[in-house]
């Protein structure tokens, strides 16, 4: 199995054994309850913030893909860089996207898009 995929493997990994709330309490940590929200697709900023709470309310199905896939491409990225860099990956235009920072491609539903650009930027290599 190469690098990346074992990167992924155990990002996968990671992710399945926390539950939402610890999810979601990381990605506020790293990128901000606004981006957060946005990822999710909900317009309510501070809900990123009770989500984060052990007995907060738990995100509806597709939130819940969106903050799992965050954090495992979140978990990826971390991994190789700088946390100021996956922030900026997170928050850029992606020309892998179609230029749709990679957050908005989350929230729009692209969750294999994002991954696989993801994916790119740590292997150096094009998927497009």
């Amino acid at each position: 199995m190469s690098s990346t995929r074992l990167l992924w493997a155990e990002a996968h990994r990671v992710t399945i054994r926390l539950n939402i709330h610890e999810i979601v309490s990381q990605l506020n940590a790293h990128l901000g309850a606004t981006l957060v929200a946005t990822l999710a697709g909900v317009s309510d900023r501070k809900l990123p913030y009770r989500w984060a709470k052990p007995d907060g309310p738990v995100p509806g199905d597709s939130a819940l893909q969106r903050l799992q896939t965050a954090h495992r491409i979140w978990h990826v990225l971390s991994t190789n860089e700088p946390e100021q860099v996956v922030r900026a990956w997170f928050i850029g235009a992606n020309p892998l996207l179609d230029e749709t920072p990679p957050v908005m491609a989350l929230r729009e539903g692209d969750l294999r898009g994002t991954a696989k650009a993801a994916e790119s930027f740590i292997d150096g290599t094009w998927h497009g």
